[in-house]
Parts: C-alpha cells; sequence; structure tokens
C-alpha cells in the first residue's frame, strides 16, 4: 500500500516540530537535531521536514511503498506516461536506506517514490550525501532540472 510523502524544507526546527505535532495530534516518530518525520496512519502520509539550509517550503512530493516489487509497478507506469525517471538504488539519505527513483511533474516539482530498507544513524552516509545547506540524496545524473533544483531526500 502506497503512503503519500511530503518533504518540507523549515528555517527553524523546534519551531515546525511543535507547530506540526499539535497539527497532526501526534509527537514525530523521528527526530533529529535537523530532521523530523511523522509515519501518519489518518491520513495515510509520511510528513518530513529538515532544517539543513536550502529553499523554505515543499522540497519534494513522493510515495513511500512496502516493497521493492511496489516500487518497479510504480517506476513501470510512470515509464509506460514517457515520463523520464533516474534510479537511485541502496540511497543513503533522511536516517534511511532505500531503493528509490526521481521524477519532476511539468511544473519542476521534483517526486520520489521509494522503499525503505532500513535505518541509519546519519542524514546521509553515501557519496550523494552533500554538505549541510545544500541538497542531499540526489542521483549523481539529472534527469531535466530534478537535481539541480532543489530536490532532496526523504
Amino acid at each position: 500500500m502506497k503512503r503519500f510523502h511530503v518533504h518540507v524544507v523549515v528555517p527553524h526546527l523546534e519551531e515546525s516540530v511543535r507547530f506540526y505535532s499539535s497539527m497532526f495530534g501526534a509527537q514525530p516518530t523521528v527526530l533529529k537535531d535537523d530532521y523530523a518525520k511523522w509515519m501518519l496512519e489518518d491520513p495515510r502520509i509520511n510528513f518530513a521536514i529538515s532544517a539543513r539550509g536550502g529553499e523554505t517550503g515543499v522540497n519534494h512530493l513522493g510515495f513511500q511503498v512496502d516493497s521493492d516489487e511496489e516500487l518497479a509497478a510504480l517506476r513501470e507506469q510512470v515509464v509506460a506516461g514517457s515520463v523520464q525517471v533516474q534510479d537511485q538504488p541502496g540511497a543513503q539519505c533522511c536516517y534511511a536506506s532505500s531503493n528509490k527513483y526521481w521524477t519532476q511533474d511539468p511544473a519542476g516539482v521534483p517526486w520520489e517514490t521509494y522503499h525503505t530498507l532500513g535505518n541509519i544513524p546519519l542524514f546521509g552516509a553515501d557519496s550523494r550525501q552533500t554538505p549541510k545547506g545544500e541538497t542531499c540524496c540526489a542521483p549523481a545524473a539529472s534527469i531535466p532540472a530534478v537535481v539541480e533544483k532543489k530536490v532532496g531526500c526523504c
């Protein structure tokens, strides 16, 4: 089953955690110095915020799926619509290890579809990780403007 994913860059994490905890009626399921995530069932959403610099606002949208089979099926669906994708297997970002792919809508909004494999102790732990204040976890090769824009990670 898919879970909608939203990642927002915020200027002050503590204030935003307080706001969203109140809005959702729940504390974050993941809370770090620079990142927080709520895994809500009603509505079924993975809502993440980060304070690592970058443009404030919606960073990217996406879907979190439960299996690599579901990830492959969604990828095939997107490619069948002549939409270009950038695969990113084994990504290490946002305190998680995931298989994923990126695309963007016609307005330039980045979309990430991924299957989380497990947790990791760092925001980003592989060569795709960039310094604080820059985008993270984006694929090395870009599809039209996806990586150059403001793609973060989940």
